[in-house]
């Protein structure tokens, strides 16, 4: 059965904002929310941007169903046995919906600022990333007698995204889920072979043509916002939509990070899960 998660950056919109749309999304019959993870906001520093894991914690707190999680932690921000814990304590305090999304780190200007590890290495961040992943598994006692206490109560998907590779290898020994970032969607073909038994997942900007809105309109402002991504963006109608996303469930696709060209605005949220998600 396909997911439908909200893809919901913390930039620019109030924290009462985000808990509404995860509320509404929530309601409408999305199956999870993922959030990102900088210091400052991606392209814009002066937007402003909230912590990925104060945000999670705030939002699994306000929801009881949707399963909360991020694409994807930057492993350089954190030591493992902190990461570890904070994942255990996530998926206690919200009864097992916490999912650990992991990477290397997209931003090494964003490293340079802040005095991060290895801002412009980034075979020593694939380095980093791949013993890290080992140890959470050893901290949640999957491997080895070095566990952390308390144990882990609830099974924790880990979610591996990007398509190098190192990354590949990665995702083959150690993912539950292999994201697919919407820059990327025309090799989901050539790529799914190497995802190993990882489910796979892919994220997709949406300009989403609801009831008694302009074509023309939403068409513009999504390309002027979101043109950048290319084949991953995709404008269209219910009835449309629902033929692209169906063409890559086909493909293997499990699970959709839904990514909204106009900030996730509730009434958009509403329609496209009572048109398109309840479709497939």
């Amino acid at each position: 059965m396909t997911e439908w998660f909200l893809f919901l950056p913390q930039v620019q919109l109030s924290i009462d904002e985000i808990v509404e749309r995860a509320r509404v999304a929530e309601r409408a019959g999305f199956d999870g929310i993922a959030f990102i993870d900088h210091l400052e906001a991606p392209g814009a520093p002066d937007r402003g941007i909230w912590d990925a894991t104060a945000i999670a914690a705030w939002v699994a707190a306000r929801t009881q169903r949707l399963r909360v999680g991020h694409l994807v932690l930057c492993d350089g921000f954190r030591h493992p046995a902190v990461l570890a814990k904070h994942a255990v304590t996530m998926s206690a305090a919200s009864g097992g919906r916490f999912e650990l999304g992991l990477g290397a780190g997209s931003m090494p200007a964003e490293f340079e600022r802040f005095g991060v590890d290895n801002a412009d290495d980034p075979p020593a961040r694939f380095r980093r990333l791949e013993r890290d992943l080992t140890l959470i598994r050893q901290y949640w006692g999957d491997d080895g007698d070095n566990a952390q206490f308390p144990r882990r109560e609830h099974p924790i998907p880990l979610v591996l995204g990007g398509v190098g590779n190192r990354t590949m290898e990665l995702v083959r020994r150690h993912a539950d889920w292999w994201n697919l970032p919407c820059n990327q969607l025309g090799r989901l073909e050539q790529l799914r072979p190497h995802a190993g038994n990882a489910r796979v997942s892919v994220q997709q900007m949406v300009g989403f043509i609801g009831s008694g809105a302009d074509r023309a309109t939403v068409t513009e402002t999504s390309t002027r916002r979101f043109g950048y991504l290319g084949d991953g963006l995709t404008c269209g109608t219910s009835d449309e939509l629902i033929d692209h996303f169906g063409r890559m469930s086909e493909l293997g696709v499990e699970r959709f990070y839904v990514w909204f060209a106009d900030f996730a605005r509730p009434d958009t949220l509403r329609e496209f899960a009572e048109t398109v998600v309840t479709a497939t």
